[in-house]
């Protein structure tokens, strides 16, 4: 079985290529209007929050990796928990296919959670 370190940070990738899927096919299912988020204008401001926002799965990857344990095991959870609670909030989304994919990164961020809540006191 592989280190739980390696699976986290496997998890966290294929969180953020989940997301990434998402707005790769928001923008050819012509669901998104440049500078707007649900038909109003966006502001900086806002542009930044949702690149911090963008960045938990890549920050989480590198933590997965370097942070200790047991820091690691508890910073793991309220990511994947502020995560779900997120995607969660966003429901429904228009398309079909978006809405699957947030099924599929909940999936994936509950066995973060599962693998970090497991996770055996290393020796």
């Amino acid at each position: 079985m592989p280190d739980v370190r390696i699976t986290l940070a496997g998890l966290w990738v294929a969180v953020m290529l989940t997301y990434f899927l998402g707005d790769v096919l928001r923008i050819f299912a012509g669901h998104v209007v440049p500078g707007e988020i649900q038909g109003k204008p966006v502001s900086p401001q806002v542009w930044l929050l949702i690149a911090v926002i963008m960045l938990v799965p890549i920050v989480m990857l590198v933590l997965s990796l370097t942070l200790p344990y047991p820091a690691i095991r508890w910073v793991t959870l309220g990511a994947a928990a502020f995560s779900v609670i997120f995607n969660l909030a966003g429901l429904p989304y228009e398309g079909a296919y978006d809405n699957f994919l947030i099924v599929v990164s909940v999936v994936f961020c509950g066995l973060i959670g599962w693998y970090a809540w497991t996770w055996p006191v290393p020796a």
